[in-house]
């Protein structure tokens, strides 16, 4: 039931319109000026505002404008029976979602303040999503070397040295990368994430450089790559150890010289991004292997950073274990649940082939089948795999 704050000096009026938003289900307050308005509105949370303009004390406008300071997201509507094409003008300048001249037409009013709740709620969801896209997941740990990864990252992060970052599958160098841009001077811009080992190897130059229309034959217009894309923000190369050839040619001239050619075309663009790989494999070894160009490599391994597997830093697990627990109980609406000691040791002694990203998704799975409390039973039930439970009822 969505609260409505009608502010008018005038009794009749106040009583009017409470009664009808009442009986259309609104809780309703109301205040006698200004003043009185704006405390109330400050001491109490509304989903939009009916506000007189003419008033003592504080008029509307002042209203009007001391609450776009207070809390910009709720709507305020200015109803008033003394205005006119200029005071709607200056109401409207000022902040307010609509002005409605008196004696109101009901049937608008109603209108006008449900469009107005539904756009404060889709502002607010807005937030919400963009929040959720925008953070960065906090680090966990207290390990050496998560602590020494934390170090090297405070370090690094405010230069534009290019970062190589290694480790297993789901150890987290995605994260390493978010922390090294969110911490850099160019946390204002984009950062630009590429899997090279998700894009076919005919297509990664066009992922990377874009391409010019009728370049080749699906290219029906011109497409932006994704160096363009972070130009003054941060590239994200995933798995470069995926990538062709001819395609790491054009990634050590794009490092080397500051600019790009997009596919069928030949002029030359200026970029200014600054490049974190990761790889989880031994680049050096691909090297050896032809398969990977070792010029590119020592442009790319400016600074290196590893990330252990979690089986290397099983003294973080009931850290990481607790993190997960509280989201996932948020996302699923669900209490907060508890876990035993019990269960907690043998997650620590758990083989974590698949680290940080298969921690998360065990403790999804627990939450969601397991009771009020987690226990080392659910573990062997819903975690330890057939095989293993074969050896310890051997």
């Amino acid at each position: 039931m969505a609260n409505i704050l009608i502010i008018d000096d005038e009794k009749s009026i106040r009583k009017t319109l409470s009664e009808i938003l009442s009986y259309e289900g609104y809780k309703v307050d109301e205040a006698a000026d200004g003043a009185e308005g704006f405390k109330m509105f400050k001491d109490k949370q509304y989903d939009a505002v009916l506000c007189d303009i003419k008033m003592p004390k504080m008029d509307g406008l002042e209203f009007l404008e001391k609450a776009k300071e207070a809390n910009p997201d709720v709507p305020i509507v200015m109803v008033s029976g003394h205005g006119n094409i200029d005071t709607a003008v200056e109401a409207v300048k000022k902040g307010a979602y609509d002005y409605i001249s008196k004696p109101p037409d009901l049937n608008r009013l109603l209108v006008t303040l449900r469009n107005a709740m539904d756009k404060s709620t889709l502002v607010a969801e807005t937030k919400v999503l963009r929040r959720k896209v925008n953070r960065t997941q906090e680090m966990i740990g207290q390990s050496a070397p998560i602590l020494k990864i934390k170090e090297t990252i405070e370090k690094v992060a405010p230069t534009d040295a290019r970062v190589l970052v290694t480790g297993e599958n789901g150890v987290g160098k995605e994260l390493v990368a978010r922390w090294l841009h969110e911490r850099s001077n160019r946390a204002s811009g984009p950062i630009v994430e590429v899997n090279c080992a998700a894009i076919p190897s005919e297509l990664i130059e066009s992922e990377l450089f874009g391409h010019e229309k009728g370049s080749f034959t699906s290219a029906v217009k011109q497409r932006i790559g994704k160096f363009e894309q972070a130009s003054g923000g941060t590239l994200f190369l995933d798995e470069i150890g995926d990538m062709s050839l001819s395609a790491q040619a054009k990634v050590l001239r794009a490092l080397q010289e500051g600019k790009i050619t997009r596919v069928g075309g030949d002029k030359e663009i200026s970029v200014d991004v600054r490049v974190v790989a990761a790889t989880n494999k031994d680049l050096l070894k691909e090297v050896d292997d032809k398969n990977f160009r070792l010029d590119l490599y020592h442009r790319l391994s400016v600074i290196l950073i590893h990330v252990p597997s979690l089986n290397d830093r099983r003294d973080d697990i009931p850290a990481l274990v607790e993190h997960f627990l509280d989201s996932a109980c948020q996302e699923y609406g669900m209490a907060r649940k508890g876990i035993d000691k019990d269960a907690m040791k043998a997650l620590q002694n758990h083989n974590w082939s698949g680290n940080i990203r298969e921690l998360g998704n065990v403790v999804a799975r627990l939450v969601i089948l397991s009771g009020k409390n987690i226990t080392s039973e659910d573990v062997m039930d819903y975690v330890v795999p057939a095989r293993d439970k074969k050896k310890v009822n051997a």
